[in-house]
């Protein structure tokens, strides 16, 4: 029978699912960019909403719009082969290869690196990793709740330290903001948008969608306008709190540099502003929180990962792909924050496009029929576009064809250029089911 669902448990889903969003990238990347945009912070704040956010929840959305179970059947509507090779190339993005080890290094950046010497900081992080990644693999294996249970109990606290951090920081700010890095003198919207990417949100919410909507289901609704209306309702709830959260870690960033400098990376900067405004003891709370915020997402991440691949593997069992993502994902954690991020920004450039498209399309399903012409030709456009993108952000620049596509694609030099191509691509397909109708149509009128 169906049922409302009582607006407390929504709430409670809605911090369920910020606690899996809210993790490693969702501290650092608002921060760094602060710091970089410097006057021009909120026209970058403006772009990273969009798909920080904004993607994010529309990741949520679609998959309980669309009715598929999983990404996999919700990509194969292009074709079974690129469901699964693009739910496995994202399973792996948000998951060992650099969304998992990064929950480990930015814990280390953040919570414990401040308190050690130079001298220790590698085998710190080699330790470190092995203690993060072995809790991890244990809450993976035995707790399947353990999200759910954080979420309600951590995040209050998480938020509550971070409103604190945000206060201080707007009543007594570091210092003016100063001139924006070279990145941002201009464009500073665009630069904001793809530095979203790197959150691996709107890839994280194809899977974290599936928990939601299983969340809501167990209640016992089976409407799917009933199923819906939560899901938006849980996720608006998210969304704000994430929007918030990162226009203000935006402005601390920004007016932490007269006095900080620009520093490598936004765990730094964060480690440092808060020691700065709570000394060693907002130091530890500091600690405790981001290393528990980033466990809870880890374990989710892991946890996801690995009941996919088991699933497309039953051969291999749950609990060995678990095991085999913590040890995978602890040796990548030691290449260092910095150099995760430099690795994870090509791939990320490449794909993330792709997923956007899927999920426009996804919203407009019905108003081509769903036909397989108009997903096939606009993701084939777009990852034409992707991958020179993908290249020239990795430094492998093909000269003749950034000039070509410079010239003739709008957005490109800001890293929008797939955008007309996707939906020329779109076009096109509508054109070719049309002309694949009236063959079918033919062929009937010969049988009769």
């Amino acid at each position: 029978m169906n049922q409302k669902v009582p607006s407390s448990y929504i709430i409670a889903v809605g911090f369920m699912l910020f606690s899996l969003f809210f993790g490693a990238g969702n501290l650092i990347f608002p921060v760094m960019m602060g710091q970089e945009a410097g006057t021009n912070v909120w026209a970058a704040v403006a772009g990273f909403i969009i798909t920080g956010v904004g993607l994010p929840l529309l990741g949520v959305i679609a998959l309980g719009y669309s009715g598929k179970s999983d990404l996999q059947s919700l990509a194969s509507r292009v074709s079974p082969l690129f469901g699964l090779l693009f739910t496995v190339v994202l399973y792996l993005s948000i998951g060992p290869l650099f969304a998992i080890p990064r929950t480990g290094t930015v814990s280390y950046e953040i919570g414990i690196r401040p308190f050690i010497s130079d001298e220790w900081s590698t085998i710190g992080l080699v330790i470190f990793s092995i203690i993060f990644f072995g809790i991890t693999a244990f809450f993976s294996l035995n707790a399947s709740k353990i999200v759910d249970i954080v979420g309600k109990v951590l995040t209050p606290i998480l938020l509550l330290f971070i409103l604190i951090l945000i206060v201080v920081a707007f009543v007594n700010p570091l210092g003016s903001l100063q001139a924006p890095s070279d990145g941002y003198t201009v464009n500073s919207f665009f630069n904001g948008f793809t530095e979203g990417y790197l959150t691996m949100d709107a890839l994280a919410a194809f899977v974290f969608g599936i928990i939601v909507i299983d969340a809501i289901r167990s209640k016992g609704v089976q409407s799917t306008k009933v199923v819906m209306l939560s899901v938006i309702k849980a996720g608006l709830i998210s969304a704000g709190l994430l929007a918030v959260i990162y226009g203000s870690l935006s402005y601390i960033g920004a007016s932490s540099v007269s006095q900080l400098g620009i520093l490598g990376n936004g765990g730094a900067v964060l480690s440092q502003v808060s020691g700065h405004y709570f000394g060693s003891f907002g130091g530890v709370i500091l600690s405790v929180i981001v290393i528990a915020a980033c466990l809870t997402t880890s374990i989710g991440l892991i946890s996801s990962c690995a009941a996919y691949f088991s699933k497309i593997m039953p051969k291999v069992s749950y609990n060995t792909f678990v095991i085999v993502f913590s040890v995978f994902s602890a040796a990548i954690a030691n290449f260092g924050l910095s150099q995760l991020i430099a690795i994870s920004v090509p791939v990320l450039t490449a794909i993330y496009p792709l997923a956007i498209v899927l999920l426009i399309l996804t919203f407009l399903h019905p108003l081509f029929n769903g036909k397989k012409s108009v997903y096939q030709m606009s993701m084939l456009f777009t990852f034409i576009i992707g991958i020179f993108d993908g290249f020239k952000a990795a430094g492998y620049t093909i000269t003749s064809v950034d000039n070509l596509f410079t010239s003739i694609l709008p957005l490109y030099d800001v890293g929008l250029g797939w955008l007309v191509p996707a939906f020329l691509g779109a076009v096109l397909g509508i054109i070719i089911g049309l002309f694949q109708n009236k063959k079918v149509e033919d062929e009937k009128e010969q049988l009769i």
